[in-house]
């Protein structure tokens, strides 16, 4: 199994050299060169292919938040774990809402790090447990579509559907090309154009639409 690429964005230097030292022992991480800010970012997501990146929403005179989103866009296979200062159920909410998969706060320790950036590369993510349920509480019964939910998984075709209904499954991308006899590439043309035609950055959120809609887990899930 290849070494999961690791970017650290975070424009505190002592804190970005120290964890980055730290992660680098784990021999299954690659620390790459760590980005100061969202432009440093975004540069080395495209020159150094990184698989996970760890963001600090606080960079200065950047907002991280925006950064978060230009990452998904230009690079919608990198997974993204906020790791930060900033705490609370609304914050979680606006990071997973732009497409991160996982949020930590900067005061966890080093070996929890590591671990949600291999579960991170795995397709997983991480919620703080005591958060977790107010955030699906928040994600469920945020504010209604304009078209509503049920409208708008309408303008999808019926094999987006399919792949959807394999991520409320709670499939990753080999699994639903095994299930639908597919692909791995063609699952993930299908997932990137399902998130476009439903305006979503992540799997979670279109999950989360999906369910605000009426789909569940299948019985032969």
């Amino acid at each position: 199994m290849q070494p999961t690429r690791v970017l650290v964005v975070d424009d505190h230097a002592l804190f970005a050299e120290a964890l980055s030292a730290r992660l680098g022992r784990e021999p299954d991480l690659v620390v790459l060169p760590v980005a100061a800010s969202g432009r440093q970012a975004l540069s080395l997501a495209a020159t150094e292919r990184p698989h996970v990146v760890l963001l600090d929403l606080d960079l200065g005179a950047e907002n991280g938040l925006d950064v978060l989103v230009r990452l998904r866009e230009r690079h919608p296979d990198v997974r993204v774990v906020v790791l930060t200062a900033a705490e609370g159920v609304d914050t979680v909410v606006r990071c997973l809402r732009r497409g991160a998969v996982g949020f930590l706060s900067k005061t966890e320790r080093a070996e929890r790090v590591a671990e949600v950036v291999r579960q991170a590369a795995r397709r997983g993510g991480w919620v703080p447990p005591e958060l977790l349920g107010e955030v699906l509480r928040r994600l469920l019964s945020g504010p209604p579509e304009p078209d509503g939910a049920d409208r708008l998984l309408a303008d999808l075709t019926p094999r987006e559907r399919e792949v959807l209904q394999c991520m409320v499954d709670g499939l990753n991308r080999a699994e639903i090309a095994d299930r639908l006899g597919l692909s791995a590439n063609t699952v993930r043309t299908h997932t990137q154009n399902l998130l476009a035609k439903l305006d979503m950055h992540s799997a979670l959120e279109a999950i989360t639409l999906a369910m605000r809609a009426g789909m569940r887990p299948s019985e032969e899930h």
